[in-house]
């Protein structure tokens, strides 16, 4: 879906499927900040503390990390939203011109077989680093103002090819590219990219749920059923999944899975226009279980 400019609470709460309370945690230790609607930057940093979270990170750890981070690298602001921060087994780390650094003492963190490549190095050339992750980020908000002013498509799809010629791994990128092929029904194209914004960013439940969506429109059932459990399975309470699982089910005769997915969708969404569809689809449901039962 197209990113808007602002997502109140409740859009946030349904789109990751967290609770009040644990927005307000987050906020009471400073990892985000107080606010009645969140930016699409907001989303990005919301997105990292979930994945840390999920990852058995604490609290605690995080905000050692993103206070070390502003330390190091005084040009990023708002860490969580700026780069691109993971877990690295117990550890915290930051994604930064093309290498992976511990983001409390900046070393850099090898894979196995680079061990032996030489001695622990620091954070790199900071003027080149900033140059290059300020460029990539100006060029991602410049595709999501193009897409939502409705410019010509062609001047968005540049834009997040800009992102991708700075940062090849820029998951949010790749995953509107394959939103903006998927929408010109060129489903071979959008295909393609959400596969490569999975094979960037393995934890991303979105470009699972997107791939999801396109099989599913195909009428490629099994494969569609694969990614949105892909999806919950990275994000439990991903609402949207739920729904598009409950409509799944009914359509290939499976109605207990679907009363299972429509009752945990308006567990995590319980007002509006698509809870009102799930209570229906609900009622229908229970009607037909009598009519068949007597």
């Amino acid at each position: 879906m197209a990113p808007k400019e602002e997502y109140s609470r409740a859009d946030v709460r349904r789109q990751f499927g967290i609770s009040a309370r644990q927005l307000r945690s987050w906020e009471r230790q400073g990892l985000i900040a107080a606010a009645r609607s969140y930016s699409f930057s907001d989303l990005i940093a919301l997105q990292t503390l979930i994945k840390l979270s999920e990852n058995h990170i604490r609290p605690r750890e995080i905000g050692r990390a993103l206070a070390s981070l502003r330390e190091k690298l005084d040009w990023v602001k708002q860490p969580l939203s700026e780069l691109r921060i993971v877990s690295d087994g117990k550890k915290i780390a930051v994604h930064l011109a093309g290498q992976k650094m511990e983001a409390i003492s900046g070393q850099i963190l090898f894979d196995f077989d680079a061990a032996g490549l030489g001695g622990v190095k620091t954070f790199p050339d900071r003027k080149r680093a900033v140059n290059r992750t300020r460029e990539a980020e100006s060029w991602f908000q410049k595709g999501l103002d193009l897409e939502e002013t409705g410019a010509p498509i062609e001047q968005a799809i540049e834009a997040y090819r800009k992102v991708l010629e700075l940062n090849p791994a820029a998951a949010g990128a790749l995953v509107n590219l394959g939103t903006i092929h998927y929408r010109q029904h060129q489903f071979a194209p959008a295909e393609r990219y959400y596969m490569e914004a999975i094979v960037a960013d393995p934890a991303y439940p979105l470009a699972q749920f997107n791939l999801g969506n396109l099989y599913d429109e195909q009428g490629r059932i099994k494969e569609a059923f694969e990614y949105y459990r892909r999806a919950l399975e990275l994000s439990p309470n991903y609402a949207d999944a739920h729904f598009n699982l409950a409509l799944l089910c009914e359509r290939t005769g499976d109605p207990l899975k679907a009363v299972h997915h429509w009752k945990a969708y308006l567990k995590l969404d319980n007002s509006g226009q698509w809870a009102e569809i799930a209570r229906r689809q609900l009622e229908r449901l229970r009607q037909a279980t009598v009519v068949h039962s007597r």
